[in-house]
């Protein structure tokens, strides 16, 4: 199977659209590396900057809308109808539900910068019966934030990347960290 840089070297646009778009309704794929990567062929002149940003940000758009739908939809259809679930999620929705409404909002426009978490959030969020106003207004915009900053990372950064790409890696373990003993 070839990597994700030859895919994205080979099919630029499509590759970089349909593998954000599996990257975010799935944790498998590095959706960073591909955005970094995808910056890189734009320095180089092998792909156009614009486009990458437009290609990425509708993948994201896409991964994170149908992660919404999978829980609004498939996790609540669940919950609603195998008694086990209903039964131990019962007293947890409405937290969750409430939660959401309060904070949730900001975590899903800050939560593309955690790698791990922003993959269930959306599907949290669906299933708390977040508005899809909300959902869309903070999802897409720090989406589009989060497109801009890895492929301009990319871009502008160029071979220093992998130096860069380094201490970033640590930091954002770091900052997991802490949000992961915050909650």
């Amino acid at each position: 199977m070839p990597g994700i840089a030859e895919l994205v070297a080979r099919y630029g646009y499509f590759a970089i659209f349909g593998l954000l778009m599996l990257g975010i309704v799935g944790p498998l794929i590095p959706d960073e590396t591909i955005l970094v990567l995808a910056g890189l062929l734009a320095r180089q002149g092998k792909l156009d900057y614009l486009a990458v940003l437009a290609a990425g940000y509708a993948g994201s758009l896409c991964g994170i809308t149908v992660s919404y739908l999978l829980g609004r939809n498939g996790l609540f259809y669940l919950i609603e109808r195998l008694p086990i679930m209903r039964r131990h999620s019962a007293k947890y929705m409405k937290r969750v539900h409430d939660w959401f409404e309060r904070y949730g909002r900001w975590t899903l426009f800050f939560v593309y910068f955690v790698v791990g978490v922003r993959h269930f959030t959306a599907v949290v969020a669906g299933a708390s019966k977040m508005k899809v106003t909300h959902f869309a207004f903070y999802a897409y915009t720090g989406g589009l934030i989060w497109v801009i900053c890895f492929v301009s990372l990319g871009y502008f950064l160029g071979d220093e990347w992998e130096r860069v790409g380094h201490n970033l890696n640590r930091g954002a373990v770091a900052v997991a960290v802490v949000i992961a003993a915050g909650a």
